[in-house]
């Protein structure tokens, strides 16, 4: 039988289920026609379905070295002209080995990362920020300590069991790492399957 390249290409359901409801989202507080960084891109699917849905925007997708072969292999496939060659990025780098963006993107990664890869992120983020610029994190979030559902505490001790640096993050403390960059809290809005899409804003310059 003979396989498709779209068969062949990494695949995440998960990106499926949400990429309507994060799209919305997006569509409601980046700016028009904005260079938009994605960090932690995975297997692509976020990148050119939101690429699609908004063609004003040029999309800029990044990955660590271990998942940029299947990057790689669905944008070949499938990457309409807004969408650029996605390009290694380790949040861990300093400086990150890009220019400045009106928006920043990530999808479900912050959990996977460990507590300084999270405040680095902020940080690098905050850098590649254009005044005015927005970022935007989607994922599970505890609050007051609390989990928001009970499949979530779940995934928590999953990912904790997994690697103990990893964890479903307090919403309290992103928020103050976002504060320290310069970062503004602009919304906080509750996701299907128990997640929040979280939007900060860099100030603009006066």
């Amino acid at each position: 039988m003979q396989v498709s390249v779209a068969d062949s290409l990494p695949f995440s359901d998960a990106c499926e289920r949400n990429k309507r409801f994060i799209v919305a989202v997006l569509e409601q507080y980046l700016p028009d026609n904005a260079d938009v960084l994605e960090i932690g891109s995975g297997t692509g699917q976020h990148a050119i379905w939101f690429a699609q849905q908004m063609p004003q925007m040029n999309w800029q997708p990044t990955d660590t070295g271990a998942g940029l072969p299947g990057l790689f292999a669905r944008l070949r496939a499938e990457a309409p002209a807004n969408v650029q060659p996605a390009i290694e990025l380790d949040v861990r780098m300093d400086p990150w080995p890009v220019g400045s963006y009106h928006a920043i993107f990530s999808a479900n990664t912050l959990h996977f990362m460990s507590a300084s890869c999270v405040e680095a992120f902020f940080a690098g983020a905050a850098h590649a920020l254009l005044p005015g610029g927005r970022l935007v994190v989607y994922g599970p979030f505890r609050y007051a300590g609390g989990y928001t559902a009970a499949s979530n505490a779940h995934f928590d001790d999953w990912l904790k069991a997994s690697d103990p640096e990893r964890g479903v993050r307090d919403f309290e403390w992103v928020n103050q790492l976002a504060r320290q960059q310069g970062l503004q809290l602009l919304a906080d809005v509750p996701m299907p399957a128990n997640n929040q899409t979280l939007v900060w804003s860099m100030p603009a310059l006066t």
